[in-house]
């Protein structure tokens, strides 16, 4: 555990960086924007199931063990929740309960890999992927950042591929970027990745993590990924979507098209108990079953998008404009993002350098903060600006 200690996530150090900052300035005099957690609140029938729930059910069906894939009746309901919204076929048996969409990643993970085995990112990627691969003893391949546009390089993709390739992850809407990969996107990675099954005789996963699916802007689509590629498995959580990080409830969706499908699901359904989560959380679960269709409200995000992006710009920053999320990735005006970032501290700006997430010479700023700390940053940011470009 040592070089897991060593390597912990930069995200989380700043963030209790930003927290001893705060007490020594004052909260207010400190724009942290290091960790993605949604200021936005749960949409009120949120904690009105809460409530409701705790007041009506039995306490032993409620707090009790159920299948280590959750409820049955909370599955459907998601099931039909994503037929409804895609088009798709699912139901209970497609979907594996999880806590939160890491929990879910590393299931799948677990169920998937043997050791040696090679699981494909593309970067900027959210760095824990490297942990939860390597957790398994799986070997993460990283494609290199296309900085143009943050798509991937699907010439370098087709070439790392190889006959160990278990997997594939993307992140749609990424972090941290908040570019979104486009219809026609998923469709060349899918046809290469069926290109590359068929000439090893292997399966080749496509595991698509959407924690963000629900959190674009200007009519920005997310295509459904299942659609165009068999061995297709999505990794969701409800911590984004509902403003619910800390309660740790997602799922996986498992089509029943993926290659082995019986043997996946068993597989996943086994490795959520022996990765010691058992099951996702039995409150949660039936909170989720009430509120599937519920929304948080994004315009306080892309509020802030909007007066963060334009301003950086007018400072003379570099960036591209976010599609989805609440990430925006900023080009670090020296070639070193970190002496940026250390730069930024001072003007008490907390950033988290692009290397963390496999790509140097940019820093991650997650706007799900309130709109008047965006407000009160901004002369900092320009003073910022006024350091490094004059």
């Amino acid at each position: 555990m040592k070089a897991f200690v060593a390597g912990s996530s930069v995200i989380r150090a700043m963030f209790e960086e930003g927290k001893k900052m705060a007490s020594v300035y004052g909260a207010e005099n400190v724009y942290d924007f290091s960790l993605g957690n949604p200021n936005v609140p749960a949409p009120e029938a949120v904690n009105k199931a809460i409530i409701d729930i705790v007041r009506e059910e039995e306490s032993v069906f409620l707090h009790g063990y159920m299948s280590n894939s959750g409820y049955e009746d909370v599955r459907k309901v998601i099931a039909d929740s994503i037929n409804k919204k895609h088009g798709t076929a699912f139901d209970e048996k497609n979907i594996v309960m999880t806590v939160g969409a890491a929990g879910g990643l590393n299931v799948i993970l677990k169920s998937l890999i043997n050791p040696g085995d090679e699981v494909i990112a593309f970067a900027p990627y959210f760095g824990e992927y490297r942990s939860y691969v390597g957790n398994y003893d799986g070997n993460l391949v990283v494609i290199s950042p296309d900085t143009e546009t943050f798509q991937p390089k699907f010439d370098e993709f087709e070439e790392k591929i190889t006959a160990k390739t278990k997997a594939v992850i993307i992140n749609n809407p990424n972090n941290p970027t908040g570019v979104v990969y486009s219809e026609e996107t998923i469709k060349k990675l899918a046809d290469i990745m069926e290109k590359k099954q068929k000439e090893f005789g292997t399966e080749i996963y496509l595991i698509s993590d959407e924690p963000y699916r629900e959190l674009v802007y200007d009519g920005v689509k997310v295509p459904y990924p299942t659609k165009y590629y068999a061995n297709t498995i999505i990794g969701y959580s409800y911590s984004k979507s509902l403003s619910l990080p800390g309660e740790r409830i997602g799922y996986l969706v498992i089509p029943s098209e993926v290659s082995d499908f019986e043997d996946v699901s068993s597989a996943a359904n086994v490795a959520t108990r022996i990765l010691g989560f058992v099951n996702a959380p039995s409150l949660m679960q039936r909170v989720i079953a009430r509120c599937v269709d519920a929304e948080v409200n994004i315009k306080p995000y892309n509020d802030n998008r909007e007066l963060l992006y334009n301003s950086l710009l007018e400072y003379g920053f570099e960036c591209a404009k976010p599609q989805g999320a609440f990430y925006l990735f900023l080009k670090s005006p020296v070639e070193d993002e970190k002496v940026f970032v250390e730069a930024a501290k001072k003007h008490h700006i907390l950033m988290v350098p692009g290397s963390s997430f496999a790509c140097p010479g940019y820093v991650r700023i997650a706007y799900c903060v309130s709109h008047d700390t965006i407000k009160n940053s901004l002369p900092a940011f320009k003073e910022l600006a006024k350091e490094f470009l004059g």
